[in-house]
């Protein structure tokens, strides 16, 4: 028997990265797995990594799976994303909201457009698509929505700053430290109708083929990362466990993975985020 048995689930971002491994792991643990994304086929994009290489994956190991090519700032693809979900599978029970965009350049500099872009795909996004799921959801009385965040939601704090150098950072951080209270305050609504909501950020920066071209880590097999099966399995554990005892959480990966016993040692992150702030621990 699988954790997710029955259960139908939305990923995006799936078509590389931390979303891929979490829509393979969804579906090993037995949930039928709809993988979201911009990037269709390979060579869609000039990062290597497709739907079509997702959903292959998942059904080459015998689970189901559907890809459905859309742009998460957009409100018509988000609601056409959960019809065609439902249209396959029945209504959604679980919604990873993973997709992100950032542009690495310093405030002065930042486009305006790209600005409104980014929070459109890091926050209007997650809120749009839990919009869409809700009803369901509400109306069956359960349901999990796990949103995927960055260390970066926690600021540089207060100056003098020894460190100035410009890493183009400001946006991300600020769009995911949305996400983080968004996260927390759909979660207090939702309450009452079962549902859980928790976001979490990983413990170290993840090798993906996204943070390889923005130079992140060395490469895939950099030691320092975390690798994206860690990911799959604390939004499996959001996704799986019971409501009183996940949500409103915003977490890092190994620090909830440890906490639950699904691993013995966590690394990385000595922060622990809480429903008043944040206490080193």
């Amino acid at each position: 028997m699988g954790k997710l048995d029955g259960k139908v689930a939305v990923v995006t971002g799936a078509s590389r990265g931390i979303g891929q491994a979490i829509a393979e792991l969804f579906a090993e643990e037995g949930a039928k797995v709809v993988c979201a994304a911009r990037t269709l086929n390979e060579g869609d994009h000039q990062l290597e990594g497709s739907l079509a290489r997702t959903v292959q994956n998942i059904k080459d190991a015998g689970g189901e799976a559907l890809g459905v090519a859309a742009n998460v700032s957009e409100e018509d693809d988000c609601m056409r994303l959960i019809e065609e979900a439902k249209s396959a599978f029945g209504p959604v029970d679980i919604l990873v909201n993973n997709a992100a965009l950032n542009y690495y350049i310093p405030i002065v500099d930042y486009p305006a457009s790209r600005w409104v872009r980014s929070f459109a795909v890091n926050v209007h996004g997650p809120f749009m698509l839990s919009k869409a799921v809700l009803p369901d959801m509400i109306e069956r009385g359960s349901g999990a929505i796990v949103n995927i965040s960055s260390g970066a939601a926690i600021g540089p704090g207060r100056g003098p700053y020894e460190d100035t150098t410009a890493r183009g950072g400001t946006m991300y951080g600020a769009s995911k430290a949305a996400l983080e209270r968004f996260t927390q305050g759909l979660a207090q609504e939702v309450y009452q109708h079962g549902i859980a909501v928790a976001c979490f950020s990983p413990s170290q920066v993840v090798p993906t083929p996204g943070t390889v071209f923005h130079k992140l880590v060395s490469g895939m097999d950099d030691p320092r990362g975390e690798p994206p099966t860690m990911m799959a399995r604390a939004a499996l554990l959001l996704a799986s466990e019971p409501l009183d005892k996940v949500t409103g959480r915003v977490t890092y990966s190994q620090q909830i993975l440890k906490e639950f016993g699904w691993i013995e040692d966590a690394k990385g992150t000595g922060v622990e985020r809480t429903g008043s702030g944040y206490s080193q621990i």
